[in-house]
């Protein structure tokens, strides 16, 4: 892996205790010329899924190279594994409890070179006498440092096969079924928008597509707009994410609230009959 100074960190430990800061501390200790990215702080405490979904739709702003820290990690101290993962041009850094399922079946057109992985087991590069409770401190973040430093991905431990990691029991995909799309509320963001788990193409082909609508929560929803500014007050309507995704969206609201809609939440694209599956 080339030598990298951009470090993303992505952890459920908020920003009041210190921990973040303190794993800061250590990795730049190590690394001093990294720059490091926070990703986000707020993924909520041990929403191992949550960080999945958001570490999924960030990691490709990272530049090919770059290491990211992710510690969603409430299994920290078990026997759960530690583990550095080479991917897509990075490396992620974690927990072995599916917060990489995304990166690890995501496509793309840097993924010439087959994925690695290591076990994080070599105490070199580790703080000395690491703490059952703060691996992100004692193992996580020493390790993405010593990454960052330009340090082998095979140094840091034990070579695993990264189709032994944990993938979380999620659809990433919708599926056909019959005259449908099933689907799912795969993120609520900050302002209560519904982000799907339909796939780009799939959603510029549905927001195109005269006939197509959408059913959550017992309501058909079929108005869209191009952006939020131009949806329909008072009501909720369709557009395409920032990540690409299909989004519900409410102007000046949240259409969580409007729908009492959560993640996971089943979602049904309907008027697309005459459409050959796309993801």
């Amino acid at each position: 892996m080339a030598q990298t100074q951009m470090l993303g960190l992505l952890t459920d430990f908020g920003l009041r205790d210190g921990y973040v800061g303190v794993m800061k501390a250590v990795t730049l200790s190590i690394a001093p010329d990294a720059r490091l990215v926070d990703i986000s702080h707020e993924i909520a405490p041990q929403d191992i899924e949550g960080g999945a979904w958001t570490l999924g739709m960030a990691w490709r702003a990272f530049p090919v190279g770059s290491v990211l820290l992710c510690v969603v990690d409430p299994g920290v101290g078990s026997a759960r594994r530690a583990v550095a993962l080479a991917a897509h041009g990075r490396v992620f850094v974690g927990p072995d409890n599916g917060l990489f399922t995304y990166p690890l079946d995501d496509d793309g057109p840097d993924d010439a070179v087959e994925p690695r992985c290591v076990a994080l087991d070599d105490p070199r590069y580790h703080l000395p006498t690491p703490s059952a409770t703060f691996h992100g401190r004692d193992i996580f973040a020493p390790c993405a440092a010593h990454l960052a430093n330009g340090t082998p991905l095979g140094a840091l431990g034990s070579a695993l096969d990264p189709a032994t990691l944990v993938r979380l029991p999620i659809a990433l995909r919708p599926r056909r079924k019959g005259s449908v799309w099933v689907a799912r509320v795969a993120h609520v963001d900050h302002f209560g928008n519904l982000i799907t788990n339909i796939g780009a193409e799939l959603t510029r082909r549905a927001l195109t597509h005269p006939l197509a609508h959408i059913s959550l929560a017992q309501q058909e929803i079929s108005a869209r707009a191009s952006h939020f500014a131009a949806g329909p007050q008072g009501e909720p309507f369709l557009l395409q994410d920032s990540s690409g995704a299909l989004a519900i969206a409410q102007r000046d609201g949240s259409a969580a609230q409007a729908l009492g809609a959560q993640r996971g939440d089943e979602v049904i694209l309907r008027g697309l009959a005459d459409m050959e599956d796309v993801g």
